[in-house]
């Protein structure tokens, strides 16, 4: 095995050219956990802000909709905008580099949301955290396949994405126990603050090896495709666009569950923000990553009888996802709950990896990597961004209508908050008691979309096969 140092240039290529993997393999998988480090980072600081979200909007005095926005399109709009343009530049200069400043930066945005006075400054710094965090996983992915020889790739990809699961539900136990001990600000502190200096370790310790230096001798190197022929294509394969659908409203009802669901436990059963974060969240966070693997799992068994496995198995699973998180919603039973809801992230998460296997293999293979950067431009910006606010939207007219109907109308809103000094005992049970009838029915009718998108990833099945064969023909 090839031992690669900073100063031997002419041994790396030596080893590229044998196929090897870059590096000693102590420094490899040094390497790779500081990059699943930072991915894990990555998350928690995402979804922070759904840990700690029920005493900034109570602060802020905010509505639905704009907490809607902080946890949606705040951040997922230039995280979004920006992956397309940092991934073509992760092509053209050090990876390591932008990895490095990229983490930097959504760190200290991170931090920063700690000492904001309102929702306009506490927007802005989340779009500094989306800016920064979009500079994460494109280049990851492609300094890793550097490291590793094409054997090795599959496994240190898969520990690379245990950052996913692992930030989820870091940000949920972590965090919970932060708010219960500190304050939301604190939390934001706190977390952010080590990721600097993660930061500066990928900068300090981290090599950048030469492109392509783990390709075996000879590796075929597809033709590259124009932006104009990789839409071309893509456009005209029914089950991409099916799939994309399917996936979207998943991501446009899952993304708003993420940040509703916490503060639908808090108004309705009575727990705080830290309880909710570690007995309920962190669970049913847990019961995804299982989900998630039994999707991969059972799609690969069915495959051997079913050549459009990769369909109908999440298909059948998010249809059957509604019924359970819609009685998890309405239910006034904390057993209830935690069972109903741990069966429907089981099942919500079996989507995840069919829905990359079906973009990628009903296109060429020059097309591929066009094909999933379109693929998530549209899910993020629209599930990610538009979804949240779109739900706040809905839960805030519930709440108002109750108000409308209440021996309190006009003396409450929507954004009223549970610890303004300045209203009454029975203002503040009426202001709870209307957020909670707001949030949960929001919530409740978000869960239908999973049974929607179910029935269009089964759909896919119909037109899945004849688009992979077509995209075989077309070869490279």
């Amino acid at each position: 095995m090839t031992d690669v140092t900073a100063n031997g240039a002419d041994a790396a290529v030596r080893g590229g050219s044998d196929g090897q993997s870059f590096g000693s393999l102590g420094y490899r998988t040094y390497v790779l956990l500081t990059l699943t480090v930072v991915y894990t980072f990555n998350f928690i600081d995402r979804i922070l802000i759904s840990v700690v979200g029920r005493p900034i909007i109570d602060e802020f005095g905010l509505t639905n909709f704009q907490f809607g926005i902080l946890s949606g399109l705040g951040f997922a709009l230039f995280y979004t905008l920006l992956g397309i343009p940092i991934a073509s530049l992760s092509e053209r200069v050090s990876r390591v580099r932008i990895i490095g400043v990229c983490v930097i930066l959504w760190s200290a945005a991170t931090v920063a949301c700690g000492f904001t006075t309102g929702f306009v400054t506490l927007l802005l710094a989340r779009l500094a955290v989306g800016v920064g965090e979009a500079g994460c996983t494109p280049p990851a992915n492609s300094l890793i396949s550097d490291y590793y020889k094409p054997v090795a790739r599959p496994t240190a990809l898969g520990i690379y994405a245990v950052g996913i699961t692992a930030g989820g539900v870091l940000a949920q136990v972590g965090g919970g126990w932060m708010i219960q001990n500190f304050t939301w600000r604190e939390a934001f502190i706190y977390v952010g603050a080590p990721g600097v200096l993660i930061g500066l370790l990928v900068l300090l310790s981290i090599k950048e090896p030469p492109r392509g230096y783990s390709d075996p001798p000879g590796a075929a190197k597809p033709e590259r495709a124009s932006f104009t022929d990789a839409l071309s294509e893509v456009i005209s394969k029914r089950t991409f666009w099916l799939v994309t659908l399917a996936s979207t409203i998943c991501a446009f009802a899952g993304y708003s569950l993420t940040g509703f669901a916490p503060l639908h436990i808090q108004y309705t059963h009575g727990y705080t923000a830290g309880e909710t974060a570690i007995q309920f969240m962190a669970i049913f966070g847990i019961a995804g990553s299982v989900g998630a693997f039994l999707g991969g799992w059972l799609t690969e068994r069915a495959n051997r009888f079913s050549g459009t496995a990769a369909c109908w198995v999440p298909g059948i699973a998010l249809i059957l996802c509604g019924p359970f998180y819609f009685t998890g919603f309405v239910t006034m039973a904390v057993p209830v709950l935690v069972v109903t809801m741990i069966a429907a992230n089981l099942l919500q998460y079996t989507y995840l990896g069919a829905q990359y296997n079906i973009s990628q293999a009903v296109v060429s293979l020059r097309v591929r990597a066009t094909s999933v950067a379109i693929f998530l431009f549209i899910v993020n910006l629209i599930g990610y961004g538009v979804g949240p606010p779109t739900f706040g939207l809905i839960a805030d007219q519930i709440t108002n209508d109750w108000i409308a109907a209440s021996a309190f109308a006009g003396e409450i809103t929507a954004n009223c908050s549970l610890t303004d000094p300045d209203l009454s005992e029975a203002l503040l049970g009426a202001c709870l008691e209307a957020k909670a009838v707001g949030i949960r029915w929001a919530c409740a009718y978000a869960t239908l979309l999973f049974s929607l998108a179910g029935v269009f990833f089964v759909i896919t099945s119909s037109t899945f096969v004849k688009d992979v064969q077509s995209a075989q023909a077309k070869g490279v």
